[in-house]
């Protein structure tokens, strides 16, 4: 079989390896697969395309352009990912393992699609929260606003997710308006070859959004500048070597960090034997252990029962584990595939003999186990290995050394406090988990294990059935955790595309603050529309536009009508003296609901048009009690615009509702979906 010949995107072209190209092989048979790698790239002319002819063309789209290009990207992988799955057997994987892989990948890109299109507007500037007053009438405020770096993402990633790892960093940095140069561990680079060659091909991308390095960098971070972004996942070792680079620390350049994460559970005290959390608390672990062979950065390396508890978890973990097939991934009935190589084999066992020191291994013999279908001896083949530590609390290695594959370590606690303690040992992780019907346990948990750990999963009976499993980073969610897991946050929707945009705090008038987020702010300039807004279309509709309603009076027998009518009948609105011994009210008071209704009657045009429909209100605030002989008027004002999908999108509009004295008594915002077309 010929070797793959695994090439670099570099500056629109295909460049293939070169002599110093490395080698990788094939985990399942043991033999060399592959190369990859070119010495002559030029990492300046990438660092330059990227930022000359990538990041203008993708600054040009607004947050939905891009969003939408996302999801087209997801669509068309989506069609090609039975080439994908076929690829990744070579890694070692099961069938399952490589939809974690490529759906978990695809997946992300569309939720960020989703996110970008719900969360963030339909414009280049994202507003970070909400307007701040910084003089005593409003003509001087601020704002927070986020824009694009204007430089290029750097994306360094791991070897066990080839497809999801690089996707879950591309989706918010291109959602951000950033290019990006993704470089592949060298293992696992043909699956992402493949994956990044889906995309180019698909016509969907703009020149310079993406790149590729299969191989090494040379010194491309010794070329970056505050306006790029460094974003690693791999062990602790690397990640420390490459962010205390001179250079990226006097540049202060932007390096998101996911590594090295000593992941623990905790079999919650009420967790006994017999309760259907015992039994997830077991699956949980197994799973953890055997999918992916255990090369997860989440997996559970640590599991912590009650001290009472611990040989029946024992018991029915090498039950489960005893279970799992091992061998050739493409056989039917395989569980559990190959490590990556015989490399990362080596040293799943040198730390394993590390763990050995301090705790007995109780199920997994390395030296003795069946493998279908495939040479033990030939491929990168281990059983999962459980360990049991009886002192968890004067040991130390099991605390600091992570075996990056199917190996973890049971030890017991003597009561909640002490479990914490246990978990928070691991100076940092990426998730722990909790399996517990008892919420009080969970709150103990989140108060005293909350900040050593980037995420905590509870699962229980209630949530068994639809949990995704400790082991699933979700993009709306997180992913990352502090210390040894390497203090950084990837996904989490919208809070991972701001790690690749600059937050900008703003200082002016409301009509410079309205220009610049294209979000009219109160005190700003008024336009008088040139006919009711109500029978404008969503286009037509400009920011600003605004009308005056003439006032309605509020007499008491609309008041006692309203109340009967409604059954409404809190005595500030019936009780005169009542209402009087109550320090907001001077006596009886309209109901807000009912200045919501005539506020509706005033700027509502009753006739069929574009507004579609209402479809909730925001930030309402009454301010001052209208009695029976006020008056009150409306100013309605186009706030906002998002586009909604090809017919129609959501229009914001500010709602003011005055009195007499022109005091303000109430505001709001008032959605409604409005047609394209009148």
């Amino acid at each position: 079989m010929s070797l793959l010949d695994v090439k670099s995107f570099a500056m629109g072209e295909w460049i293939a390896p070169d002599a110093d190209a490395r080698t990788f092989e094939n985990a399942v048979t043991g033999e060399t697969l592959g190369r990859a790698g070119n010495g002559s790239l030029d990492v300046q002319g990438m660092l330059d395309y990227a930022r000359q002819t990538g990041g203008p063309a993708l600054r040009a789209m607004t947050f939905h352009d891009r969003a939408r290009m996302l999801k087209a990207l997801g669509a068309h992988l989506k069609g090609h990912r039975q080439a994908l799955y076929d690829l990744s057997f070579a890694s070692g994987g099961t069938q399952n393992d490589h939809m974690i892989d490529v759906d978990g990948g695809i997946g992300t890109l569309l939720v960020f699609a989703s996110k970008g299109r719900r969360e963030m507007p339909d414009a280049h500037v994202y507003l970070d929260g909400e307007v701040e007053q910084l003089s005593r009438s409003g003509t001087f405020l601020g704002q927070h606003i986020a824009t694009p770096l204007k430089g290029v993402a750097v994306h360094i990633n791991a070897f066990n997710f080839p497809v999801w790892g690089m996707l879950e960093k591309l989706a918010p940095t291109l959602l951000a308006g950033v290019p990006a140069i993704v470089k592949p561990a060298t293992a696992t680079c043909y699956v992402t070859e493949l994956a990044v060659k889906i995309m180019l091909d698909s016509g969907i991308l703009p020149a310079g959004a993406l790149q590729l390095v299969a191989g090494g960098l040379g010194d491309m971070l010794d070329r970056l500048t505050c306006q790029d972004v460094v974003g690693f996942t791999g062990s602790a070792d690397t990640a420390f070597k490459l962010r205390s680079s001179p250079h990226i620390l006097r540049n202060s350049i932007r390096f998101v960090a996911e590594q090295d994460s000593l992941n623990a559970s905790i079999l919650g005290p009420d967790a006994v034997p017999g309760t259907p959390e015992f039994d997830l608390f077991v699956k949980e672990v197994q799973r953890e252990m055997t999918a992916k062979a255990g090369q997860k950065c989440t997996a559970i390396r640590r599991i912590l029962a009650p001290q009472a508890q611990v040989d029946a978890v024992i018991e029915a973990l090498s039950a489960r584990l005893a279970k799992t097939v091992i061998g050739d991934p493409r056989a039917e009935g395989t569980r559990m595939g190959a490590l990556v190589s015989n490399s990362q084999k080596r040293d799943v066992l040198e730390k394993a003999r590390i763990i050995g020191q301090e705790a007995e291994r109780v199920f997994g013999d390395p030296e003795s186990f069946e493998v279908q279908g495939a040479d033990a001896d030939k491929g990168a083949f281990l059983p999962p290995m459980l360990f049991h530590c009886a002192n968890p609390d004067t040991a130390e290695r099991i605390h600091d050394t992570e075996a990056f594959g199917p190996v973890s370590t049971v030890m017991g606690y003597r009561d909640l406090d002490h479990a914490i303690a246990l978990v928070n040992r691991g100076e940092g992780s990426l998730v722990a988990s909790v399996i517990t019907h008892d919420p009080e346990v969970a709150r103990e948990v989140a108060l005293g294990a909350g900040a050593f750990h980037g995420r905590l999963y509870f699962n229980n009976r209630d949530s068994m059935k639809e949990s995704t499993g400790h082991g699933a980073p979700l993009p709306h969610m997180v992913h990352g955790g502090p210390g040894r897991a390497g203090g950084g946050e990837e996904l989490g929707g919208v809070r991972g595309v701001m790690h690749y945009m600059q937050r900008t705090a703003i200082q002016g008038s409301p009509d410079i603050l309205t220009a610049i987020g294209r979000k009219w702010v109160p005190g700003a300039t008024e336009t008088p529309a040139p006919a009711h807004p109500f029978t404008r279309s969503f286009h037509d509709l400009q920011i600003g536009e605004t009308i005056h309603t003439e006032p309605r009076k509020i007499t008491l027998e609309d008041i006692e009508h309203f109340a009967e009518f409604t059954g409404d009948t809190f005595y500030a609105h019936m009780d005169e003296e009542a209402a009087k011994r109550n320090p907001f009210f001077p006596g009886r008071v309209a109901h807000g609901y009912l200045l919501l209704s005539f506020a509706a009657g005033l700027f509502i045009d009753p006739d069929e048009g574009p507004v579609l429909a209402n479809t909730g209100l925001d930030t309402l605030r009454f301010m001052k009690p209208v009695q029976a002989g006020d008056s009150m008027k409306v100013r309605l004002t186009v706030k906002h615009k998002t586009p909604r999908n090809d017919d129609y999108g959501e229009v914001r509009w500010h709602v003011t509702l005055t009195n007499q004295a022109d005091e303000l008594i109430a505001e709001y915002d008032l959605l409604t979906m409005n047609a394209y077309q009148a």
